[in-house]
């Protein structure tokens, strides 16, 4: 949804917000833009991006520790060519291989290295803990935004 500032009208509001929903939402956006910084400096000192760490974040958590080409673009909301474009980089930094599919020999199947899964397990672990000292400010945005949905 595009909001046109040219025609806006004092009626194009569902309902007004009052300073709960406010202050429930900009909480709620100061404790993810936190969680973001800490995650591109952490990311950054592990020598990953964010989307390569979303990537290796994605085939770790299917039960199979593997995905398609296909899902690991679905998971990325990429296509199928920047998927590859991905899987290109992580191969090359060591952090993932291919092989094919064994029931469709036209399907390649992307797994972790034993250093990516290292590295993954460790990101993982930092980001938990991140996502523990920022639950606070969490929980009480969400309690204030929880309030107004009813």
């Amino acid at each position: 949804m595009k909001l046109d500032l040219a025609n806006l009208t004092s009626t194009d509001a569902l309902e007004p917000l009052d300073d709960e929903a406010f202050a429930g939402l900009a909480g709620f956006r100061f404790a993810l833009r936190q969680f973001l910084g800490f995650s591109e400096a952490a990311l950054k000192s592990a020598g990953v991006t964010t989307q390569q760490y979303q990537a290796m974040l994605a085939i770790r958590a299917t039960p199979e520790q593997e995905l398609s080409i296909q899902g690991l673009a679905q998971q990325l909301m990429l296509k199928p060519n920047g998927a590859v474009q991905m899987v290109d980089r992580l191969e090359s930094i060591g952090m993932v291989q291919r092989r094919v599919a064994p029931e469709d020999r036209r399907s390649v199947l992307v797994t972790l290295t034993q250093l990516g899964d290292r590295v993954v397990g460790v990101l993982a672990a930092e980001h938990l803990d991140e996502l523990v000292r920022q639950r606070p400010l969490l929980v009480e945005s969400l309690r204030r935004l929880k309030s107004i949905a009813g």
